[in-house]
């Protein structure tokens, strides 16, 4: 008998704080695709707040323990519905544990730290969710993290791509940020709104009935504005639209 995936899920900040249905959505994928998911309930947060606002002594801090609690199984993997954590954890961490006695067991662990899509496409090697549907129009909002940071952006595509009821269309500039980047949103509100705005704009240009990515927290933003402004339009983790209709 073939043995398991085992996967240790990391649920982000935003997800556990604003959208815990994501997580159980990630989860359900998961175990539908076969694998044995486990879950921490130790596990705080990836440090990037902090980090990303200069305060690195606390980063560290919140680093150490993420190590703590994600790497003690070599076989397991990480997976987590946030590229942003997830490039947080495989590229800032090296900065953090690169003078560190720990470089070496960070090393190992990210190896194994995967975005839920590409855990998907890349690991597992699935190009469809079976069972999986949705009816309407969407298009894809490539979150800077995924495309810039973890380098993902056929893999969400091809996914949806195999969602049954659901017709992608391509907004323009679907690269381009759409304002959030954290604290920029708080120092910058002007600008930050403006690029919402933009995308916000692109994406109901393609008659689209949702916006779907990977980082709830582009898709907080992005909602933010949609509701202040009654634009007729949803957003939707990508997660959540691979668990709908089954």
């Amino acid at each position: 008998m073939a043995r398991r995936t085992i996967v240790d899920i990391f649920i982000p900040c935003f997800v556990d704080q604003l959208h815990p249905e994501t997580g159980m959505s990630m989860v359900k994928v998961l175990e539908g695709l076969g694998c044995e998911v486990n879950y921490n309930p130790n596990q705080t947060c990836c440090g990037q707040p902090a980090f990303n606002a200069g305060f690195y002594d606390e980063a560290r801090e919140v680093a150490n323990k993420f190590l703590d609690d994600f790497s003690n199984e070599t076989s397991h993997y990480i997976v987590a519905p946030s590229a942003s954590c997830v490039g947080m954890v495989r590229n800032a961490y090296q900065d953090i544990f690169v003078k560190s006695s720990k470089l070496v067991k960070y090393r190992a662990m990210q190896k194994k730290v995967f975005e839920l899509t590409e855990f998907l496409t890349d690991v597992l090697k699935v190009s469809q969710v079976p069972g999986a549907r949705l009816d309407g129009k969407a298009t894809y909002h490539d979150s800077c993290s995924a495309l810039r940071e973890c380098h993902i952006k056929e893999g969400p595509r091809a996914l949806l791509q195999g969602v049954h009821g659901l017709e992608m269309i391509e907004m323009e500039d679907t690269e381009t940020c759409c304002g959030f980047g954290g604290t920029f949103a708080v120092k910058f509100e002007a600008i930050s709104v403006a690029m919402a705005e933009q995308k916000v704009e692109n994406a109901l240009a393609t008659g689209a009935d949702y916006i779907i990515s990977t980082d709830s927290s582009c898709l907080m933003h992005l909602n933010g504005y949609i509701q202040k402004n009654k634009k007729p339009i949803k957003t939707m983790h990508i997660a959540d639209v691979l668990a709908s209709g089954w």
